[in-house]
């Protein structure tokens, strides 16, 4: 067995799985050493698959050699985040709570990688409940490093799906993002991240018989994470359609009419000017001459629309709706994790019903004033993160802290609450630490994202597979 398969993109596994030049056992075996080798180092991959992702690739071996013909995917290993469900595995959410809640069957982005060919390796780390901060530690699985230094976090809440990519335990990750989950952990890994539009990939997030309230459907959304933008593209092509599942999910083309050349791209360096670091500067600059240099009309603004605003309705939305939830989820949230959520309690207060209705009106007008942007720029660039990646729990250390995370992660959030589409992709690499910029589109233009995000690619290189690194 040729052990550096782990080593290959999504892409050329799933070709060479298709055409027979492979065997998607091979390719699996090759993951699943992969796993073992840096898995105690990264603590990434939380639930091996290891013997159901055996059976899964033979059936596939045997499908082709029977005469039919394989999805895209056929045979890439994928980690999927501890909240969504996989058929007959725990979703543990990280809390020993639910260590025995075992999913009936798979979310619908699981089933449709599924669907393509693709073959579940683990369940991968996040925080408790993916809502004790923005670095993977959890109650039962403890902390994710980063492969590139162990001394900085890998992000979150999806950090174990950005470590697994980065390192070689599967080509792609499943995550999710209400405020920058995907986009955090591919940029601090130095991977590609997708945030979808609202609605464009079906999702299933409940955890028990009842729907999530208002703010819990429309901002949450899945997303994959890759190590080449080529491999996003594959995944999101996979994940792009609908399901009787989840009726939000709408049947728009994964590729839209192609824009007038040049292209508008819109730069905000620092949003709501409030200060970004030299190194995020330097890969926002790199993107834009990439930009520039593959011919698109790169122009640099002054802000995003209405950003100070938008944080606002998007911390009080989110916390008005989650303090009702509070008294019954506090009680099994792990003592570790509790400061993160204080603190974001206290910083939003909750609104009263009349106030809450009128937030729900202002969400609608950010949305247009943001529509209205991007009718006059095809893309908008600027930084995921406007720090390098930052050591791990400091948002739990107190106010400071606090401060300092939720207002670097600003344009995160913001994207979020409107629900465009946006790719992370490494800008550059300063100080041997990657530096993610985010490329934001029109509602239900990631085909634009994408296409702006391979040329900042070409630029900067791909940057992984690596192994794991001290620190």
């Amino acid at each position: 067995m040729d052990n550096t398969l782990w080593q290959r993109t999504a892409d050329e596994l799933g070709a060479a799985v298709g055409s027979g030049e492979l065997s998607a056992v091979e390719v699996v075996e090759s993951h699943l050493a992969r796993i073992a080798e840096v898995n105690p180092q990264v603590n990434a991959v939380t639930q091996a698959m290891a013997e159901t992702a055996r059976a899964e690739a033979a059936a596939l071996d045997a499908r082709r050699d029977a005469g039919e013909r394989l999805g895209p995917l056929a045979g890439v290993p994928f980690t999927v985040k501890e909240n969504i469900d996989v058929a007959g595995v725990p979703t543990t959410h990280g809390i020993a709570r639910f260590r025995a809640f075992t999913a009936r069957r798979d979310a619908p982005p699981v089933a449709r990688l599924r669907a393509a060919g693709a073959v579940p390796v683990g369940h991968s780390n996040m925080p408790d409940l993916a809502l004790g901060g923005v670095h993977s530690r959890s109650e039962l699985f403890g902390d994710t490093r980063n492969p590139w230094d162990a001394s900085r976090t890998p992000g979150g809440s999806s950090g174990g799906d950005g470590a697994a990519v980065a390192s070689g335990m599967a080509p792609l990750g499943l995550g999710n993002d209400s405020g920058g989950s995907v986009r955090l952990p591919a940029a601090f890994c130095g991977v590609a991240g997708l945030k979808p539009s609202a609605g464009r990939f079906p999702s299933d997030h409940r955890m028990g018989p009842d729907d999530p309230s208002l703010a819990s459907q429309l901002i949450p959304v899945d997303g994959p994470l890759a190590r080449t933008v080529g491999d996003l593209r594959l995944a999101f092509e996979a994940l792009a359609g609908t399901d009787p599942v989840d009726p939000r999910a709408v049947p728009v083309p994964p590729d839209g009419p192609a824009p007038r050349a040049p292209w508008r791209v819109a730069v905000v360096r620092d949003p709501g000017g409030q200060g970004v670091h030299p190194a995020v500067e330097t890969a926002v600059s790199a993107a834009a001459d990439a930009l520039s240099d593959a011919g698109h009309a790169v122009e640099e603004i002054d802000d995003v629309p209405r950003l100070a605003e938008t944080l606002e309705v998007y911390g009080r939305l989110i916390m008005t709706e989650f303090s009702l939830a509070w008294p019954h989820i506090g009680p099994v949230v792990p003592e570790n994790s509790r400061a993160y959520i204080e603190m974001s309690m206290e910083r939003a207060k909750p609104a009263d019903l009349a106030e809450y209705l009128r937030l729900t009106g202002v969400w609608l007008g950010l949305r247009r004033s943001w529509a209205e942007l991007m009718s006059r720029h095809e893309l908008v660039l600027g930084p995921v993160f406007t720090e390098p990646p930052i050591e791990p729990g400091l948002e739990s250390t107190g106010p400071e802290g606090f401060e300092r995370v939720t207002r670097a992660m600003r344009l995160c959030s913001a994207t979020s609450l409107v629900g465009l589409p946006a790719v992370s992709v490494p800008g550059a690499v300063v100080d041997g630490l990657p530096q993610g910029v985010q490329l934001i589109g029109p509602m239900y233009r990631e085909d634009l994202c994408l296409t702006a995000a391979e040329a900042v690619e070409r630029r900067t290189g791909v940057l992984t597979p690596i192994s794991p690194a001290g620190g």
